[in-house]
């Protein structure tokens, strides 16, 4: 019998995701339980994914990693025998073996399966906690607070295990065996989707039908003798053209994943965040069943993150003091998503304190930006919050209040062209809308011209084209006076250094962005096209003004502009700042 040659590089891959979607199917089921101690089947749930990880473990020949998992494994066995239940610090402990494993599992898959010390004292709190929750306990109460650091150890009479301990597996040190050489950088990690067999059906009969339809685009070229031939290739080619943006928009959808198991992850966020504020917070879903571009999903886990942690800490109110305002002792966030056209729409509400806008405003004098922010709406006085370095926090904690938070969030929402506005009502909480596109790899855009190159803007933010007057100065910017009101510009040509000509006639893009208005003016409008956006590499690090490149139709690389750049190059000359809210 001949051997079976086995690609381990593909069943690691194979295992890397499994591994995460039973990490996470264990991470949501501990919150769940958490509130619901006694729901058999979440319990089973949360079983069969640690027996299934260990198993797995184990075949791959992670030897302590599988370890590691069959501790746990005994533990959630015990609380699905009964002998246990689940406190409050025995989640939080179960938690932290779940983040362990992730690391471990990394760790394995890079060539070091072994357990440090703080594994091994993970695993020791951890049976001595589950040998002390029994019945007899009260269930989840809140803990008293606790410094970030290591897991707590239960106080024990001598040197004696608690039950179950004796299955801790050995501490091995991560120095030896597989070390990894200080100039030896980890490998990158690879990304996957999983694609369902009737999109790849779907992809397979359309490239057939492409490759018939190509075919027969090259038999009407090699007889193109006449008129007849020549129609019969025209049209060849538009069914081949309807074929491809088919099959793009279904390679498209091929990349998109449901929000779900992403968005179920923020209630162990808001969780952990509550255990340390010493609040009791409930987190609700609505929409999580709505796909998006898996690079989306991947560059919103950061804001909205934050946004729920801002929630807590600086929103949600202690149970004391909700109760004495009248409200349920229980703070409650919800997280709703709508498909909006080619947009997704995030909404993040809480029952909190709101916004204090008397705060806000002393802070902002604080940093300098003039008395007349006190005269600002309540919503372009709250987008203040983020702004690098503002915050209103009276003191500092683990969750927040370093001012960082709030600019992550303004800074990773603008690189996915998207938007956020902040609604507040003081003692009724705070509502976070985020607007982003369902896909970042392909746009709208309009194709213009400076100096004979050819650049695209999102048509997302184009609100008219407008002929530039003639008698207007030649200038680098200025102001306009369209209909009565006073619009800023800059010179496309100018902000990128392209040359000082003057063509004779030029035309105005009037940009919008978060409320602000700008004019574009460039020397040529072309046409409006479907454009598949490319990043710039990194060599050439943040060129200003640009966000990606893409190739045109007369097969040249046309730069993809930003138009948050644009408008911070426009309103960088402060007789500008003034007038572009005035549109």
């Amino acid at each position: 019998m001949l051997p079976i040659e086995i690609d381990r590089n593909y069943i690691s891959e194979i295992f890397r995701a499994e591994a995460e979607e039973n990490l996470r199917a264990m991470e949501e089921a501990l919150v769940v339980l958490e509130s619901t101690p006694g729901d058999a089947e979440t319990l089973k749930a949360l079983f069969r994914a640690a027996h299934t990880l260990k198993g797995s473990a184990a075949g791959l020949g992670f030897a302590s990693l599988s370890r590691f998992a069959h501790t746990v494994e005994d533990v959630l066995d015990r609380l699905r025998g009964g002998t246990s239940v689940l406190t409050t610090p025995l989640a939080t402990l179960l938690l932290k073996t779940v983040d362990s494993l992730r690391r471990l599992v990394k760790d394995a898959l890079e060539g070091i399966d072994a357990l440090g010390s703080e594994e091994v004292d993970l695993l020791l709190a951890l049976n001595l906690e589950a040998a002390g929750a029994s019945k007899a306990n009260d269930g989840p109460t809140l803990p008293p607070r606790q410094q970030s650091g290591p897991a707590p150890q239960a106080k024990t009479a001598g040197p004696a295990r608690a039950p179950g301990a004796a299955g801790l597996p050995p501490m091995t040190d991560r120095r030896s065996g597989g070390e990894r050489r200080a100039d030896q950088a980890p490998a990158p990690e690879k990304r996957s989707v999983r694609v369902g067999l009737d999109k790849l059906d779907r992809l397979m009969t359309m490239t057939g039908e492409i490759a018939v339809a190509r075919a027969r685009l090259g038999e009407a070229l090699s007889r193109t003798g006449g008129a007849g031939s020549l129609e019969e290739a025209f049209e060849v080619h538009r069914t081949l053209d309807r074929m491809f943006i088919d099959l793009q928009e279904e390679v498209l959808r091929a990349r998109m994943i449901p929000l779900g198991p992403t968005m179920r992850q923020f209630a162990r966020t808001a969780r952990d965040a509550a255990t340390a504020c010493r609040k009791l917070v409930d987190f609700e879903i609505d929409g999580d069943e709505i796909e998006v571009d898996m690079n989306v999903v991947d560059q919103l886990r950061d804001p909205l993150t934050h946004i729920i942690r801002n929630a807590v800490d600086h929103g949600i109110e202690p149970p004391d003091l909700r109760h004495d305002l009248g409200k349920q002792e229980r703070g409650h966030i919800l997280m709703q998503v709508r498909r909006e056209a080619g947009y997704i729409v995030i909404r993040v509400q809480d029952d909190g304190a709101g916004l204090d806008r008397r705060r806000i405003v002393s802070r902002a004098v604080t940093l300098g930006y003039g008395p007349e922010v006190e005269h600002l709406d309540d919503r372009d006085l709250f987008r203040l919050i983020l702004e690098p370095g503002f915050s209103t926090a009276e003191q500092l904690t683990e969750i927040s209040g370093r001012g960082v938070g709030m600019d992550v969030v303004h800074r990773n929402v603008e690189g996915l062209r998207g938007s956020i506005v902040i609604d507040s009502r003081q003692g009724a909480g705070t509502t976070f809308t985020i607007r982003v596109p369902l896909t970042l790899s392909v746009i709208r855009g309009l194709t213009v011209a400076a100096e004979g190159r050819t650049y695209i803007v999102p048509l997302d933010h184009v609100v008219e084209c407008i002929e530039f007057p003639r008698s207007q100065t030649s200038a680098a910017r200025g102001v306009l006076d369209v209909r009565g009101q006073a619009l800023p510009f800059v010179r496309l040509r100018d902000v990128l250094l392209l040359g000082n000509s003057h063509p004779p006639a030029e035309s105005v893009l009037v940009l919008e962005h978060r409320g602000q208005y700008v004019g574009l003016v460039v020397d040529e409008l072309m046409a409006e096209s479907q454009v598949v956006i490319r990043p710039l590499s990194h060599l050439l690090g943040e060129v200003p003004c640009v966000s990606g490149s893409t190739i045109g139709r007369d097969g040249q690389v046309a730069l993809i502009l930003e138009v948050d750049g644009l408008m911070r190059e426009v309103l960088s000359d402060d007789r500008m700042a003034g007038t572009a809210v005035a549109h």
